[in-house]
């Protein structure tokens, strides 16, 4: 059997006396997509931390298979507005080889913006950027937190789109933190529903009924998210706008 690209085995992590996680038991191979769900103070990017070997275990074991390569798109990140600084050069800072970089924008749709200073992206274009950084060394672990933030309901869809279309190019395992439950339910194959421990698991009609997850997000929502499906004809630009 293949070694798991990241496996965790009881973890946990304390910071002083505070439990932020605990008693975390799950693996990913490649071509998996995970997606962590849960409220604010859940743990969720603690858990990114643990996997990116940020922060050590307090408690149990995480593992990363020898020489996995690994792809990160961060929640935020701040650019200073005073320095000088194209798209190409960004990624420039990240290792990648002009014809990497070059690559890395094509696949991610934004190969116009090679030559734009970073300080004038849309949200939506400065996500595929950050996403074309990540994908630089073909990473066989990407690590995504929030990575549609900010965006509207089709820019959403059109990044989720991109990155299950990377993750069978790539066929990478994909972690994704979100809060963006309805289209976190069409575009993921396992969902982690965390508050400090894994309170389930399982694919997304699954966690929609359970009883779990309907007491973390209500009885509304999970009622809605049991029915909901994204189905479409189209695809979306960089923008989100529909795309015939």
């Amino acid at each position: 059997m293949t070694e798991p690209v990241v496996s965790l085995e009881d973890a946990g992590l304390r910071y002083g006396e505070t439990h932020v996680l605990h008693d975390l038991t799950f693996s990913m191979s490649e071509g998996d997509i995970v997606t962590v769900i849960g409220p604010n103070g859940a743990g969720k990017t603690s858990l990114i931390k643990l996997i990116l070997g940020i922060e050590k275990p307090s408690s149990g074991h995480v593992r990363q298979r020898a020489g996995t390569r690994v792809g990160y798109v961060p929640q935020r990140m701040t650019l200073q507005p005073t320095l000088p600084l194209t798209v190409g050069r960004f990624l420039g800072l990240a290792g990648g080889d002009p014809s990497a970089i070059e690559a890395a924008l094509a696949r991610t749709g934004v190969a116009q913006l090679a030559d734009e200073s970073v300080h004038h992206l849309s949200g939506g274009e400065f996500q595929r950027v950050l996403l074309a950084r990540a994908i630089l060394r073909r990473p066989q672990l990407l690590v995504l937190d929030e990575p549609a933030q900010g965006l509207d309901v089709n820019g959403q869809s059109a990044l989720y789109e991109l990155i299950r279309s990377l993750r069978d190019e790539l066929n990478c395992a994909v972690l994704t933190v979100s809060h963006d439950l309805h289209v976190v339910m069409a575009s993921t194959d396992t969902v982690l529903c965390l508050n400090g421990h894994i309170c389930c698991r399982g694919q997304p009609e699954q966690i929609s009924q359970d009883p779990a997850f309907t007491q973390l997000f209500g009885e509304n929502l999970a009622n809605t998210l049991a029915v909901y499906h994204h189905h479409h004809n189209h695809s979306h630009d960089v923008h989100g706008e529909t795309v015939p």
